[in-house]
């Protein structure tokens, strides 16, 4: 199975210079954890309620803050035309519950989350991504 054929299509970017409280509420309004961030038909970053609470609040930076100040830079990504447990595999190598879908001109066409493998036709590595992405010693681990 290819990655397009799981992958969530409809996929709300935030910009760059929008406000974290803005990229808050449009989070709110999906119940959604993540937006892919993206600008001049690129996508140059992703932002999470992790980063908004981190590196904005904590850090003290207030609403109006940009998301830009408070987005992942290094972004992780797959391909549509990619097999899925490719993919499964490499979610679990990097500790991650979802990743932003390009095609091969890199731009944005979906997002694949551990919800999009659990309920797709042969959902047998959401299991296996899921075990690897919560071993400890991740990036959010709280083990010293």
């Amino acid at each position: 199975m290819r990655v397009s054929e799981a992958m969530t299509r409809d996929v709300r970017i935030a910009g760059p210079d929008e406000t974290l409280r803005k990229a808050a509420q449009t989070m709110a309004k999906l119940d959604a954890g993540s937006l892919p961030v993206g600008e001049n038909d690129q996508l140059v970053g992703m932002i999470t309620d992790r980063d908004i609470a981190i590196r904005g609040i904590a850090a003290g930076k207030g609403p109006k803050a940009k998301v830009r100040d408070v987005m992942s830079r290094d972004v992780k990504y797959c391909f549509e035309d990619q097999e899925m447990d490719e993919i499964t595999r490499n979610m679990a190598d990097i500790q991650v519950r979802r990743l932003p879908v390009l095609d091969r001109d890199k731009r944005l066409v979906g997002i694949l989350s551990l919800g999009d493998i659990a309920v797709s036709s042969d959902g047998k590595g959401a299991a296996d991504a899921l075990r690897g992405i919560s071993r400890s010693g991740g990036e959010h681990t709280q083990t010293g």
